[in-house]
């Protein structure tokens, strides 16, 4: 790149990473906000709650990212063209590919991160995030929970305990589960410990029984055990079970086993997942190229670059939503992968073209203006 390229590049790039981590940080502190239960209920140190808290920035560069460059790429063109430095470049002769090359290099930079957060990083971070709960579960009962209190940990489950051994373990335990509609489990234990193996915690209950009763029958069935495990993942917020879609990584999105009844049940949310992870990194480029298209020609202070802004932004925006649209499409229809990579690259080329035809908007402004001319000519010609 030349001195102008590399300048244009750097200020490009600066406008970006300050976009980015400001427009990241609003957003992550709002959701941090909502998490604050996790030190004043659950009795989590600070540190582990910038951990979960932090584990959903993947997700949200994934989405800011392109339109960080989107505003980066506005930004530079409308501060060349108000320093003048788009019209020197223009009357030196400089096409609009020249003036491309360091947004392109932009562009790419940002694909690629884009690329890494959607294909790896956010998927790990997902996976992350559900450990982490999974661990809080277990420090509540192990820590936060007192002795001889009843507890919801979630809507229809009551943990109890009657003391704490000084070994830890909890002694006189008492567990009725009525998450599921219908059925009612109780679980009684003379003592019972939490333990990891693992990515996995579990509690373990020693002599005990559990009692399963349906709603509709007057007898339970009791079941005596020695030792029985209990897996905390059930506890999370949200459904236990296999790995969700977003927690999967790419390869085993795509050599996902079709028998799986998990994926057969859900085949079009595991479609929509892995398409979308390869659809987001094409945003970045798109936007650059809006961007670009609509700012790249010099214009005078007087004729202003509003209008132009607006509409970028406007075809941005409506874009972005049919993006949304054809990806809920996904969930129920094949046929729907055509359109949701069509949008973005039909409009990635016709932004192109308006910048690779030469004079374009200077050609249709003088096709109109001679129109206009020839209109006036024969007005005030005689019949």
């Amino acid at each position: 790149m030349s001195i102008f390229e590399r300048y244009v590049f750097r200020t490009t790039l600066g406008a970006f990473l300050t976009g980015l981590g400001l427009l990241t940080g609003v957003v992550w502190l709002a959701i941090a906000l909502r998490q604050v239960d996790l030190m004043a209920t659950k009795g989590q140190t600070l540190w582990i709650f910038l951990a979960v808290t932090g584990l959903t920035i993947p997700s949200l560069v994934m989405v800011i990212a392109p339109i960080a460059i989107f505003i980066a790429v506005l930004f530079t063109l409308n501060k060349l063209n108000g320093d003048s430095e788009l019209v020197v470049m223009c009357a030196t002769g400089m096409s609009g590919l020249r003036l491309l090359t360091p947004f392109a290099f932009l562009a790419i930079f940002g694909t690629g991160l884009v690329a890494a957060t959607s294909l790896w990083a956010m998927p790990a971070s997902f996976r992350e995030i559900t450990t982490q709960l999974t661990r809080i579960r277990a420090d509540m009962l192990t820590r936060v929970i007192k002795e001889g209190q009843f507890v919801y940990l979630d809507n229809g489950f009551v943990f109890h305990y009657r003391e704490r051994a000084p070994n830890g373990d909890m002694r006189g335990l008492f567990i009725q589960d009525r998450r599921e509609s219908g059925k009612t489990q109780t679980y009684i234990a003379e003592a019972g410990r939490t333990i990891e193996l693992g990515a996995q915690n579990y509690l373990v209950l020693e002599k005990g029984s559990i009692q399963r009763q349906a709603d509709d029958s007057l007898d339970p069935a009791i079941i005596v055990f020695e030792r029985y495990a209990i897996d905390l993942a059930q506890f999370s917020p949200e459904d236990s079970g296999p790995l969700r879609p977003r927690e999967r990584t790419t390869l085993e999105l795509l050599r996902r086993d079709p028998d799986e009844p998990w994926v057969r049940a859900n085949p079009g949310r595991f479609r929509q997942e892995l398409h979308e992870r390869f659809l987001n990194p094409l945003f970045a480029l798109v936007f650059t190229m809006i961007a670009f298209a609509a700012l790249h020609q010099p214009k005078t202070t007087r004729q202003g670059r509003g209008v132009a802004i607006a509409v970028a932004i406007g075809i941005a925006l409506s874009l972005r939503i049919a993006g949304f649209g054809t990806s809920a499409m996904l969930v129920r229809s094949e046929s729907a992968i055509w359109i949701s990579y069509g949008l973005p690259l039909a409009a990635f080329v016709l932004a192109l073209m308006y910048v690779v035809v030469p004079n374009a908007p200077r050609l249709m402004a003088t096709r109109q203006g001679a129109v206009r001319r020839n209109g006036a000519r024969h007005r005030r010609s005689p019949a």
